[in-house]
């Protein structure tokens, strides 16, 4: 498969790559001067959203890449997608085997279950505010605000009744030990005032699994914040975790 429709642009002082692939549309980033190896910072969904750690990340040497697989909740669907992208991007740019995966908000479905069913592909996971369990949101069954009419989508996208997501074991909390076995780092910045990825029923259960399991797990907590902004306007501590994982 080949891309097509390329258009160039700037992107924060990048060379930014728009082409179509798969069906969809694609972006590349590229960085000024390639880091050796040819890492990469994989987004999934939001891209260019609090891009702070992108920015710093693409400035010393790694390319950024998005592909739009929006509205599929993390589905087997939207990950095989990612895989196949991931497959191309190293055909195409060369780029390296392992991804630095972002998963900002409802990203975060989609960026552990990668990791979760193609550890040899990821390095490490950012998860930013995550969305960790569709029973919070967009289930909204917890503390959480819930949103009716993504969560309607999401059931079917996955093909569940809410009697059938009610036990549903496929979310990515449930997937700690593949992420653990796999010795994939995860560092997380969540807001503890967030009632719409309540932290208490996503990110705080996973780093606390995820510990007991031995894992590599960093949580910087937001006291008053909530679900926005996202990140840290300085992504020092962030880049810094990659950095010394991403090997």
């Amino acid at each position: 498969m080949k891309m097509t429709n390329m258009q160039k642009s700037d992107w924060m002082g990048f060379e930014r790559l728009d082409f179509e692939l798969f069906d969809t549309s694609a972006i590349v980033v590229k960085p000024p001067k390639a880091k050796q190896g040819n890492p990469f910072v994989f987004r999934a969904e939001f891209f260019g959203a609090f891009p702070y750690a992108d920015i710093m990340l693409c400035e010393q040497g790694y390319h950024i890449v998005y592909i739009d697989a929006h509205d599929q909740y993390g589905c087997d669907k939207a990950v095989d997608l990612m895989h196949r992208f991931h497959a191309f991007l190293a055909d195409e740019f060369h780029l390296s085997q392992k991804a630095v995966v972002f998963g900002f908000s409802r990203g975060g479905l989609y960026a552990v279950n990668y990791a979760a069913k193609y550890p040899q592909n990821v390095s490490v996971l950012y998860l930013d505010a995550p969305v960790l369990n569709i029973l919070s949101w967009p289930g909204g069954l917890g503390a959480g605000d819930g949103a009716p009419n993504c969560w309607k989508e999401c059931l079917e996208t996955y093909a569940l009744t809410q009697g059938e997501a009610l036990s549903f074991r496929e979310n990515p909390i449930d997937k700690v030990r593949q992420i653990a076995q796999s010795n994939i780092p995860v560092i997380s910045v969540v807001g503890c005032a967030d009632t719409v990825v309540p932290y208490e029923e996503n990110m705080k259960i996973f780093a606390k699994r995820l510990t007991q399991c031995g894992a590599t797990v960093k949580v910087i907590e937001k006291p008053d914040c909530g679900h926005h902004p996202h990140s840290l306007e300085n992504p020092q501590e962030i880049c810094d975790f990659i950095l010394k994982y991403d090997v």
